[in-house]
């Protein structure tokens, strides 16, 4: 009952925006609400599932967004003919020198071992930059205004999708190695420095992703609201409902958009549930709740938190591709911790940690709010302050206030959550009653 309480009212004020302000408004909503209900779902695979701490939510988002680069935007002939073997060559010697340190590390041993593979890096190094840093000097210099990359695979954009999900996979792997073999504090810090050493990547490999020049212009999965306006089977659509077609043409496009996203929310929110009550779920709570008993049982608990921790960034990077698919562009300077690390670690915990549908739930509450509260805090200072005199320092100190409204209210909203609902508003199901359901 909590849930269908909670849920309906969440469709009610959406309804309410559509009513009051704009269906246009309220379909951006929940669109960007649906993408974030996916990301909060990735973290909560990895946090209510197994427990564990990752803050580096916002490179696997990013690399979502490269991945969208890659896979849907056309190539670029010209670069990959001015430079494109000098970056295979740098790749065939990046595995070359790693197969060489791997090799040396088995075969050697004791000072020898370790002279080796310092002699191996460091040759590795120089055979990598004398191949690299022409190729990309020769690529960056291909009309650097349009282009200046390589380009990418000149696929449909959904594929783009599914290449998020495995590109932060792949990463989360390495960065699993690494990482997951800290204690929880040491992992969450280790995940946030990686995630910003991806993004600084990616804002000075221009070669790949064109940096801060950003990459525009990707293709969409829905038709363009120009081509729908001079569609004569769209004009006709349009009469038929009463409306007009160029004003309808934007919300027909985010009602495609809406229908996308809820289809691979829904597929996603179906796996998780099917993971969460299967065996596997119920050992990966098991090492949640108490790791050693867990680990006396025979488990391998590192080796299953890489697997969680890797399902858990691959959904990420699904969303990641998804939200640079709604907004037609790729730019890495506004990937930061505060929208995609801290946000989504919010909508989880209010939500309800454990729970798929409260994680859903508060992706789409926090997002909602986060872009309403922007909306409203300027009238709603401008009314407490009307009874004041101008000249009093209060007033102007609320007028101040109106543009950090949403950050108070993020702030207000987890503090209140965390004192009367310390588990979410819909909390994870445990005792008798849950098992008999599962």
């Amino acid at each position: 009952m909590r849930t269908l309480v909670l849920y309906g009212a969440m469709a009610a004020l959406l309804i309410m925006v559509g009513m009051v302000q704009s269906w246009n408004v309220s379909l951006t909503i929940i669109n960007m609400c649906i993408i974030s209900a996916i990301m909060a779902l990735g973290v909560n695979i990895q946090w209510g599932y197994a427990g564990l701490f990752n803050v580096g939510i916002m490179g696997f988002a990013a690399l979502g967004g490269v991945a969208a680069v890659l896979v849907s935007m056309p190539p670029v002939p010209a670069a990959w003919a001015a430079g494109g073997g000098g970056i295979a060559l740098s790749g065939l010697a990046v595995v070359a020198t790693g197969v060489a340190i791997v090799v040396l590390r088995r075969k050697l041993t004791g000072r020898l071992r370790l002279w080796g593979t310092i002699a191996a890096a460091i040759g590795g190094y120089a055979l990598i930059r004398m191949a690299y840093d022409p190729a990309i000097a020769a690529i960056e210099a291909v009309d650097p205004a349009a282009t200046g990359y390589l380009g990418g695979l000149g696929l449909p954009i959904v594929l783009a999708w599914f290449g998020g999900g495995l590109l932060a996979a792949g990463a989360a792997w390495v960065v699993g190695k690494i990482s997951l073999g800290l204690r929880s504090d040491y992992l969450a810090i280790a995940t946030l420095g990686i995630s910003e050493i991806l993004i600084a990547m990616m804002k000075n490999e221009d070669w790949l992703t064109r940096g801060v020049k950003n990459v525009t212009g990707l293709p969409r999965p829905v038709p363009y609201e120009i081509a729908l306006r001079e569609a004569p089977w769209f004009v006709d659509f349009s009469a038929q409902l009463g409306q007009n077609p160029i004003f309808f043409a934007s919300i027909f496009v985010k009602l495609c958009y809406m229908l996308l996203f809820a289809t691979v929310l829904i597929v996603l929110y179906w796996l998780s549930e099917k993971a969460l009550h299967s065996p596997w779920g119920r050992m990966m709570r098991a090492i949640r709740d108490n790791r050693d008993a867990a680990e006396a049982m025979g488990k391998d608990v590192t080796a299953r938190h890489l697997q969680v921790f890797i399902l858990g960034s691959a959904v990420v990077g699904i969303a990641g591709a998804m939200m640079t698919t709604l907004e037609g562009q790729f730019t890495p300077g506004t990937y930061n911790p505060l929208r995609f690390t801290f946000l989504i670690w919010v909508m989880v915990i209010i939500g309800g940690s454990g729970n798929n549908r409260g994680a859903i739930l508060g992706g789409f509450l926090v997002w909602f709010l986060w872009i309403e509260v922007e909306t409203l805090g300027e009238p709603l200072m401008m009314m407490l302050a009307s009874g004041l005199d101008p000249a009093f320092e209060l007033s102007e100190r609320l007028l101040d206030a109106a543009p950090h409204m949403r950050l108070f209210l993020m702030g207000l909203i987890l503090l209140l959550v965390l004192r009367f609902a310390p588990r979410g508003l819909i909390p994870e199901h445990s005792g008798p009653k849950a098992a008999r359901k599962r």
